[in-house]
């Protein structure tokens, strides 16, 4: 393999990094820092807690994208200093310190590169998550449960505020289901690509015999509404059921009736909520979880149309997408990008950024019109 000169590698990263610039707008999101700067300090700013709430969020977020470029950039100029300190005292351990900054930064400005991407329609929207379990009895259901904490563990890895809206658990193990929101800027277009059905395979911890058991869960991944989305949802097509919230086993948690359950009819879609004290607070979550499903079958129905017309196929993600063995050998595999870790432990605990940047590549090629 031939050695890349480090002179030629910074420059070809700082030139990947000019470009990253320029198309993220540094001096538009400075501005628009300032702007949500001043709207943050306004006194009645907590009287509406929700806007306040994503307003604050919208700041960090451009606050840590601006930080984040011109980090690299100075940590771009340090490796070239410590390159040429290492030269001038034929230092090994200084070049050694060098390299591995290298590969830090390769790695560091090909992830940022990977945000570019994001340009969707809804892209950079919060998301809504939803995990279901399948086929494999109870190992599936105690599947869901893995794969929920894994998600969970991403975004506090990430620094993502979470915020679980309903779990319906399994009579002896794991969940039916859940759905939880990642309330951080471009969650959306981050995790869309997770939308799909996940395998495990694995020895069964709930069969006495010790058989290998294949179990699958669903991930459902869509935009969170916002007011300038036109959703129309007519009251009478709608039937909506009051329970009271259970834990593990079947366990009540509160003593009212206070979780609600949406069934939209046309659609078949059900959504629920079970999180807040208030039954209206749940109604009203469960009808913005709805909404966002709506929303999400509106626009893929749309896409299926267009795409009619120019006479292309679409394609599902809507199928397997990843699998987790786990027994008799241990790897993770996605099927679309071919990225495999062989360390599915770190994985489940949370360490997802190598898949999911490369499905952010992988999608953006096939959405490219073919030739």
């Amino acid at each position: 393999m031939a050695v890349i000169d480090p002179a030629e590698e910074i420059n070809e990263l700082t030139s990947t990094l000019k470009g990253i610039r320029d198309v993220l707008d540094l001096d538009g999101m400075r501005k628009q820092i300032a702007e949500l700067g001043e709207q943050a300090a306004a006194p009645d700013l907590w009287n509406d807690p929700e806007q306040a709430q994503k307003v604050t969020s919208k700041l960090s977020h451009l606050q840590s994208e601006v930080e984040r470029v011109e980090g690299l950039a100075q940590r771009l100029e340090d490796v070239s200093v410590l390159y040429e300190l290492a030269e001038a005292e034929q230092d090994d351990d200084t070049r050694q310190e060098a390299d591995r900054e290298l590969a830090a930064l390769r790695a560091d400005i090909g992830a940022l590169e990977v945000r570019t991407l994001l340009s969707g329609e809804y892209d950079e929207r919060e998301a809504l998550v939803t995990i279901n379990s399948q086929a494999g009895g109870v190992d599936a259901a105690d599947w869901a449960q893995m794969l929920l904490r894994m998600y969970l563990r991403w975004a506090e890895r990430k620094g993502y505020p979470t915020e679980v809206y309903e779990t319906s658990y399994a009579e002896e193990a794991g969940i039916k289901s859940a759905t939880f929101a990642v309330k951080a800027p471009y969650a959306y277009g981050t995790l869309r690509g997770e939308h799909g059905t996940h395998r495990l395979v694995r020895i069964s911890p709930f069969d006495n015999q010790g058989r290998r058991q294949t179990s699958f869960a669903g991930v459902d991944v869509v935009p969170v509404v916002e007011q300038t989305d036109h959703i129309e949802i007519n009251e009478e097509e709608l039937r909506i059921d009051v329970y009271r919230s259970s834990g593990p086993g079947g366990q009540g948690v509160n003593t009212t009736d206070s979780a609600v359950r949406i069934t939209h009819l046309p659609t078949g879609i059900v959504v629920s909520c079970q999180n807040e004290r208030s039954q209206l607070q749940n109604k009203a979550t469960a009808m913005a979880v709805l909404q966002a499903k709506l929303l999400e079958r509106k626009r893929q129905e749309e896409a299926a149309k267009l795409a009619e017309l120019r006479g292309e196929s679409t394609t599902s993600w809507g199928t397997q997408i990843r699998n987790y063995v786990l027994h008799p050998y241990q790897i993770v595999k996605d099927l679309r990008t071919n990225v495999e870790v062989g360390n599915p432990s770190a994985v489940l605990d949370g360490e997802l950024d190598e898949f999911i940047e490369a499905e952010i590549r992988w999608m953006r090629r096939q959405a490219q019109p073919q030739e």
